[in-house]
């Protein structure tokens, strides 16, 4: 799909876990295979069988939660069975949200992740019933008209992606729904604990561990604008004040928007853009710093894979709702992490 996360699927970020390197041990004989190919051999053996275990447990935890009726749960359902080879056809994503969208409680959410109910050959992608769904379901979302701005632009239409421009910039939220599909996901994840064999017994989260890492593996993984396409769009064009002045809008939108992805793009509008010195370098500061917690959220989230404290406390955030931007935040004052960089600190790489 043209404009979404890659795909960082949650048993893909599991099994690269250094937790997941075999280590030689003395089998019943108790004499160790001491070749340099049987270490790398055992370890694929095992991230074989467990990303085969942790496939059949999403498939089992999409069939539990496939028995209710309300929106958020057939969603959960829905983002576990996605990854599936060939899950029954009452488990499938398509089966799961059409159920979904029955309901009385589902909105704007479960529209979002329909975006990715499309047959990627053939150009088919964002399901265009889902896209002209969400214009009318929440025409006030800047993250509908960026959607439909990528779409428009590659398919040449200039001046309908003109118009998504304006109508973007004069919204008043930005939110892509990955808060929701978080909620959904870490309400979901506790209906069965993990088998033994999803994970490793030496990993100290356990099967906290599980938990998070396909409430937040598969989140990631749900669909979102192609920003570069936007900054491209705004930068070919500056020379037209109308347009610059639209993405000027767009930039304090996306500021203060769901997503650390879409705040970045706003300070690079607001810091490029901009003819106030003083606003680049706010922009830049602010940039800055949104790099800074992200990188102490990455931090969170390695520890995590020990800790199953940190595991437990991460998905009790998720669960508690809001957005992807504020469960990041929340997940650093909880961890007493400052929000904003120490004076000099350059993002040169992800601290353990």
């Amino acid at each position: 799909m043209r404009g979404r996360r890659v795909l960082t699927v949650a048993l893909t970020a599991l099994l690269s876990l250094p937790a997941f390197a075999a280590t030689p041990r003395s089998g019943a004989s108790g004499a160790a295979d001491s070749s340099p190919k049987a270490p790398a051999a055992k370890g694929a053996t095992a991230r074989k069988d467990q990303t085969k275990a942790l496939l059949q447990f999403q498939q089992d935890l999409a069939s539990v939660l496939a028995l209710r009726t309300e929106a958020e749960p057939l969603l959960g359902a829905a983002l576990l069975a996605r990854p599936l080879a060939n899950p029954p056809a009452v488990l499938s994503y398509h089966a799961l949200l059409e159920r979904a969208t029955r309901n009385a409680d589902a909105g704007p959410a479960v529209t979002w992740a329909l975006l990715a109910d499309c047959e990627q050959k053939g150009d088919a992608c964002p399901n265009p019933e889902a896209l002209a769904t969400l214009q009318k379901q929440a025409p006030d979302n800047a993250a509908v008209w960026l959607l439909k701005l990528g779409v428009d632009d590659h398919e040449g239409k200039r001046s309908e992606a003109r118009a998504d421009l304006t109508r973007a910039a004069n919204a008043k939220i930005y939110d892509d729904y990955l808060g929701s599909s978080l909620k959904a996901l870490a309400n979901s994840v506790s209906q069965l604990p993990p088998p033994a064999d999803t994970f490793n017994p030496l990993q100290g989260s356990g099967a906290a561990g599980v938990q998070m890492v396909l409430v937040f593996g598969l989140a990631s993984a749900q669909p979102m604008p192609g920003f570069p396409v936007v900054a491209k769009f705004c930068e070919d064009n500056k020379a037209d004040a109308g347009v610059t002045g639209d993405c000027l809008k767009l930039a304090k939108v996306l500021e203060w928007g769901s997503s650390p992805l879409g705040r970045s793009l706003g300070l690079h509008l607001r810091e490029t853009l901009s003819t106030d010195t003083s606003e680049q370098d706010a922009a830049k500061a602010s940039r800055l710093n949104l790099i800074w917690q992200m990188q102490r959220f990455a931090q969170l989230n390695i520890q995590a894979q020990g800790d199953k404290a940190t595991a437990q406390k991460l998905l009790a955030l998720a669960r508690s709702g809001g957005s992807e931007m504020s469960v990041i935040l929340a997940s650093l004052r909880a961890y007493g992490m400052p929000s904003e960089a120490p004076a000099g600190w350059e993002p040169s790489k992800v601290e353990q």
